[in-house]
């Protein structure tokens, strides 16, 4: 364990993988400094951290200046819309929390001698027409397309990341992250785990978009989490798949949440959207071979966690259709 609280600034905090680094960096002995301008992430997500010492909060856009007194061992970048509704509703806030907000951070890298992990995604790899995903897959992805202002923020991420790396030397980490869940995630985000467990809980149909055909293999939040932290700690700067290679079609796991809740609903099939990705897998023979790392957590049992969770939340949050208005940051 570090001897004087080493400090970590964790950009995202109050999101669903921004807030469970900060439980991990404070378990590991670390100062913890969580900064998040709220416009997705939500307070409950880190409101039990607000009591210790060894945390701070500071509600700020990481697009605008960043300023964070004394000294910093890492930064961990995870500020960024990440569901679909989102990035469809604020296109140009994702657009700027992955450019300006990853110039603004790797600036405050460089001006703290800090080494930085940037989350990426398993979006860079668009609609892949190579499979599972290898790290050096250059993707295939529309650039003009609705998803494209996620999909190429993230790209233009890694770009400079690694300009940064090669140009001034910084520390630097990329982690591409792929389809992650457990407790905390937004229960009306878009994505397809938390809409399903939602519809069943309200006692709705469950939506199938398309024919349910297409696959995504879904990660345990505290694998992943492993695998960040083990990927920050590591001396490798490419950007590095994490992620369950465990498939899965649309179809399938709409039967799976169907058993898994009891619900006598049924499965309903609607258009698919535009540019939704018909397969992601990771290949993680990088992860294992450099990291040690391999998810743990078998879908069954995180499932049932993540189910907990999504009982024990209210009724009022339970019936949320919209997660945020975005009042404010919408153009009429």
């Amino acid at each position: 364990m570090p001897q004087a609280k080493e400090r970590v600034l964790i950009t995202g905090a109050a999101g669903f993988l921004g807030s469970h680094l900060c439980d991990r960096f404070i378990k590991e002995g670390y100062h913890v400094i969580g900064m998040d301008n709220l416009i997705t992430g939500r307070l409950k997500n880190i409101e039990h951290l607000f009591q210790l010492e060894q945390f701070e909060f500071y509600n700020h856009d990481v697009s605008k200046f960043v300023h964070v007194p004394g000294e910093l061992k890492y930064i961990l970048h995870f500020a960024s819309p990440a569901s679909p509704i989102d990035y469809l509703k604020i296109p140009i806030q994702t657009l700027k929390v992955s450019s300006l907000g990853t110039h603004n951070l790797l600036g405050l890298a460089k001006a703290k001698g800090a080494r930085i992990l940037v989350a990426s995604t398993s979006e860079v790899y668009g609609d892949p027409q190579v499979h599972p995903q290898t790290e050096d897959y250059w993707g295939h992805v529309n650039p003009i397309g609705p998803r494209g202002v996620y999909d190429e923020a993230k790209r233009f991420q890694e770009a400079i990341t690694m300009a940064y790396h090669t140009y001034h030397g910084l520390e630097t980490r990329i982690v591409r992250i792929f389809n992650t869940y457990g407790p905390r995630m937004r229960l009306n985000d878009g994505r397809v785990l938390p809409a399903f467990i939602g519809q069943a809980l309200r006692g709705e149909d469950l939506t199938v978009f398309g024919d349910g055909s297409q696959t995504r293999s879904f990660c345990y939040v505290d694998d992943l989490v492993e695998g960040i932290y083990r990927l920050l700690l590591s001396d490798y700067a490419g950007p590095v798949n994490v992620g369950n290679p465990s498939e899965i079609t649309i179809a399938q796991f709409a039967e799976e949440i169907i058993k898994l809740t009891g619900t006598t609903q049924k499965v309903v099939y609607k258009p698919l959207p535009q540019d939704d990705p018909m397969q992601r897998q990771p290949d993680i023979t990088l992860a294992r071979k450099l990291l040690g790392w391999e998810p743990k957590v078998a879908r069954a049992e995180g499932l049932k966690i993540t189910y907990d969770y999504f009982k024990s939340l209210t009724q009022e949050e339970l019936n949320e259709k919209e997660h945020f208005s975005f009042e404010g940051y919408v153009r009429k």
